[in-house]
């Protein structure tokens, strides 16, 4: 038996995109599969209760800090969270958000779910990009275990901090596949993303602006950095819907007539499996961690290229793509796996 830490303190509910899916959801597969070790996840003010399973193995340690007041959360990471985790016996500390406390006094390993700042650093605001650099190449430094979501960002560890990563893929929540059986596609296609630079979604807008009768769009997801500028690109067939309760997406998915996700770069890509497993038609970007994903199975198409966005916008809503090949491809990932995958990890990297 050996005690968790888990490092939530980076977790904003409805703030920080994949990265609580991601842990929300690893969780609950811990829950189920390990009766055994104990967890203590380190919460702050804004994360919630429910964020903890109720397990008798789990505890919630909630830490005093806002996490939406970044500085403030970063120096608790750093000289709070390592005397939380000596006072909790932690003798490993799992950091699900990219950061780390430099000094922790055990054994930490630290998911890594891209390496956006080194890979893209135009799509980084000027005053967010020296802290990024810094808490990420401590992280990299001071953890005895690296987890990446994709071998693409396996590989961007290697090549920007020298570190061999653990690839362990994501899962997608059962329910998706249960939607495939109560299929009812309505006239509209879905984009499920943050309204970050680098999701691509101005040039989507633009081009969904300047088609003639172009099928209705939503646009669910994290309010990101370049929100005002797509909002202001939104015509009357858009409609934004910012973030939503899981059970509101699950409807939208269930209803689509095809996802398009036109991201200029991607750590892993969970919108996608989402709609794969949930037999809704794919068009997505031509970028590796989508490829590692869907292999052949959806239609890829140059994210750089405003025609192949029309053209894939209008293949969607002919209703021409088939999802069998997909949905079997998406049955390869689970969140059992990968929370079997986590704990053998942490198991390995804690002795």
């Amino acid at each position: 038996m050996i005690r968790i830490g888990v490092n939530a303190l980076y977790l904003i509910p409805g703030g920080v995109g994949g990265t609580e899916i991601y842990l929300r959801h690893l969780l609950g597969a811990l829950a189920d599969i390990d009766a055994e070790n104990q967890y203590v996840v380190f919460t702050n003010r804004e994360t919630g209760a429910d964020l903890v399973p109720e397990r008798p193995n789990f505890t919630n340690a909630p830490q005093p800090v806002h996490a939406r007041f970044r500085p403030a959360r970063i120096l608790w990471e750093q000289l709070a969270l390592p005397l939380a985790a000596r006072k909790h016996r932690i003798e490993v500390m799992f950091n699900p958000g990219f950061t780390a406390p430099i000094f922790c006094g055990c054994p930490m390993v630290t998911v890594f779910h891209d390496v956006q700042h080194k890979r893209h650093p135009e799509y980084f605001r000027w005053f967010d990009l020296p802290f990024w650099n810094f808490l990420l190449w401590a992280a990299a430094r001071r953890s005895r275990g690296v987890i990446a979501g994709s071998v693409a960002t396996s590989d961007d560890l290697r090549r920007y901090y020298g570190r061999t990563a653990e690839v362990i893929h994501y899962g997608v929540e059962r329910e998706f596949f249960e939607l495939a059986l109560r299929r009812e596609p309505d006239n509209y296609v879905l984009c499920v993303s943050t309204t970050h630079p680098h999701k691509n979604i101005d040039r989507l807008l633009r081009v969904h602006a300047q088609m003639k009768n172009p099928p209705p769009l939503i646009l669910t997801g994290v309010r990101g950095f370049a929100a005002k500028e797509v909002e202001s690109l939104a015509g009357p067939s858009v409609h934004i819907r910012g973030w939503i309760p899981r059970e509101q997406l699950y409807e939208l998915y269930r209803c689509a007539l095809g996802l398009i996700f036109p991201s200029m770069f991607e750590g892993f890509g969970m919108p996608v499996l989402e709609a794969m497993a949930a037999a809704v038609p794919v068009a997505c970007s031509d970028i590796p961690p989508l490829r590692e994903i869907a292999r052949s199975t959806v239609h890829f198409f140059d994210p750089a290229s405003e025609r192949e966005i029309r053209d894939a916008l209008l293949l969607l809503a002919s209703r021409k793509i088939s999802t069998e090949a997909a949905q079997r491809r998406a049955a390869q990932f689970s969140w059992e796996k990968a929370a079997r995958a986590t704990l053998d990890y942490l198991s390995k990297c804690s002795s």
